[in-house]
């Protein structure tokens, strides 16, 4: 129900675009996080935007690097990724509260995931 793309392999110090697509319903009122999981560790919460306001939030350790939006006309929430190191590589998913929470408090509740897209950073 939600559909991640924008993976790939990358050099460190490179950049890429994530995207976030629904299928069968819209984003504009739900706060939508971002997440990763690397192999053999458990997924952590990467970004968070909320429904109304916009108001982001970011983990601090891609803080300064990452940056999250939202087109709600495209119904797509993107995740733009700088300055891409090794220990970024993960699958990277997108997730809403299936309860429609609309702010990001909670975000690492949230238990609506997609499928993921893979994210590798060459050293």
């Amino acid at each position: 129900q939600l559909v991640e793309s924008g993976g790939g392999l990358v050099q460190s110090g490179g950049s890429l675009r994530l995207s976030c697509v629904p299928s069968g319903f819209k984003l504009d009122y739900y706060a939508v996080g971002w997440f990763r999981q690397a192999p053999g560790k458990e997924r952590e919460g990467v970004s968070c935007i909320s429904s109304s306001d916009n108001t982001t939030f970011y983990e601090d350790s891609v803080k300064g690097r990452f940056t999250i939006s939202r087109d709600n006309a495209k119904s797509t929430v993107y995740l733009q990724m700088n300055s891409l190191k090794p220990e970024d590589t993960a699958n990277y998913y997108c997730a809403v509260d299936s309860h429609g929470v609309g702010i990001c408090t909670y975000y690492k509740n949230m238990d609506l995931l997609g499928k993921g897209t893979p994210v590798t950073v060459s050293s």
